[in-house]
């Protein structure tokens, strides 16, 4: 058995807690990462506190004074946690009225630890999500500069990862920054919703206390009080929607990553990573393993798993708050970390990629690749589009035969397929010619690449400026 009861709740006990209950039950080991935000949303309570009467002037700055003490001693390393006081919340509590006395068990007054945890977590999220906002930035703005530089860069374009058309390497990286993009709005979008403060819902059908919530949140930076207790102290839907946005986001840096590793691979040899963000073999002297995209692509199934977990954490949850909800903190905290690691990665990575721009031009030659582009041909001379593509078809087949590709063959070549072909269709065979008649909003064009990229660069600029 333990020594005693948590002095927070006891009262109505007869015994101490099982010593292995109360191991099992507390989430200090984890929770206490809430620190600065628990103390942050102390503060705030207890000036609100103050500014309706309940404490005076004089306990309030104790508190405050206290509070920032208790700060200084975690970050210097120096707090003793204990696993008795169960979590993060009784820890700074039980250290604040060590420091000041009585003074320092005013300070829970008109608040539960239920609407002091959803509060925590909520100021946690807005914080995590600044930061990988940063990162997601960061992230963008590489994308968009590579891919203005190389908005002339052939490469093949793939279905199925066959040889479908050319496209350059510019407009497949503004590929990938319209994830991103998407991706961004998603995570804004999260940050509002989790933007809405729960404390003074208390443990979960408000308090008697004169309480002003509109204060605290003002006080604390929320747009707005939660608008029902009950909900307040049980929801978990914003750690939900985030995982959410999380999982999606690494489903676009795991496509992305499947894409750098076949690059790199000899098979391929589109790019070249450099060595920083690589590593070699035990074994093998000559490896160069793409280790960063490899372990990005890993730990998606991780975050999936964030997310199922939080889904089957919430589903079956009766109003109000349950002691399930102490689940929430580790896969949403290592769903954070995730991300932010990831994203970190790639944003340094992205910019410094370098195009191996002869091979991905050869490689773009082979597969017969501007065949549609013969079909179109043909089809501006007056020829059905059906026929054209039977045309282009047994031109195809007959280039597998003799192992050339459509630009290869001669005029007299591909007449035997269409006598409406002439000399002129030399011009759309050329992989320049291709990418370069796609030349419109969203085409792979090299103008309409370097279009795209400053767009591309004005709306991330307009998201910076709070737009």
């Amino acid at each position: 058995m333990s020594q005693a009861t948590n002095q927070s709740w006891g009262g109505r006990f007869s015994e101490p807690t099982d010593a292995f209950v109360a191991r099992f039950t507390a989430s200090v080991t984890f929770d206490q990462r809430l620190a600065s935000q628990d103390i942050q949303g102390s503060i705030a309570h207890a000036t609100m506190l103050a500014r309706v009467g309940v404490l005076t002037d004089d306990e309030r700055d104790a508190i405050i004074n206290g509070l920032n003490e208790v700060q200084g001693e975690i970050e210097r390393g120096e707090f003793n946690w204990s696993v008795p006081l169960e979590d993060v919340h009784m820890n700074i509590e039980a250290r604040l009225t060590e420091k000041i006395g009585i003074t320092g068990k005013k300070l829970h007054t008109g608040r539960s630890r239920n609407d002091q945890v959803a509060t925590d977590i909520r100021l946690f999220m807005r914080d995590e999500i600044d930061v990988i906002e940063v990162e997601l930035k960061r992230l963008r703005e590489g994308m968009i500069e590579l891919a203005d530089r190389e908005a002339e860069t052939i490469m093949p374009g793939f279905t199925h990862l066959q040889t479908a058309q050319p496209v350059t390497f510019g407009h497949h990286i503004l590929a990938w920054q319209e994830m991103l993009a998407r991706d961004h709005e998603r995570l804004l979008d999260c940050r509002k919703r989790v933007n809405v403060m729960p404390l003074g819902a208390a443990a979960l059908a408000g308090t008697t206390y004169p309480i002003d919530r509109h204060v605290t949140a003002e006080l604390l930076g929320f747009d707005r009080p939660s608008e029902n207790s009950l909900d307040a102290v049980s929801d978990r839907d914003f750690a939900i929607e985030f995982t959410s946005f999380a999982s999606i986001l690494l489903m676009h840096l795991s496509r992305m990553s499947e894409e750098l590793v076949l690059w790199t691979s000899a098979q391929f040899n589109f790019i070249d990573l450099p060595d920083r963000f690589c590593t070699g073999s035990s074994i093998m002297p000559q490896k160069k393993n793409p280790d960063v995209p490899e372990l990005v692509r890993g730990k998606t199934g991780r975050v999936y798993g964030h997310l199922m977990s939080l889904l089957t954490l919430m589903k079956s949850q009766p109003l109000a708050y349950n002691k399930d909800n102490q689940e929430d903190k580790e896969p949403l905290f290592d769903a954070v970390d995730t991300v932010r690691d990831c994203l970190k990665a790639f944003a340094d990575m992205v910019p410094a990629i370098e195009p191996k721009k002869a091979s991905m031009y050869e490689a773009a030659r082979r597969g017969f690749s501007t065949a549609t582009d013969l079909a179109d041909y043909l089809v501006r001379k007056g020829v059905a589009f059906r026929d054209a593509h039977e045309i282009v078809g047994q031109s195809v087949a007959y280039g597998l035969k003799t192992e050339k590709d459509l630009s290869e063959m001669s005029l007299d070549e591909l007449k035997q397929f269409s006598a409406t072909i002439e000399q002129d269709v030399f011009e759309v065979l050329t992989l320049e010619g291709s990418v370069a008649a796609r030349n419109h909003i969203g085409g792979t064009a090299p103008n309409q690449v370097r279009a795209a990229a400053q767009r591309a660069r004005e709306a991330l600029s307009a998201l910076k400026a709070g737009a």
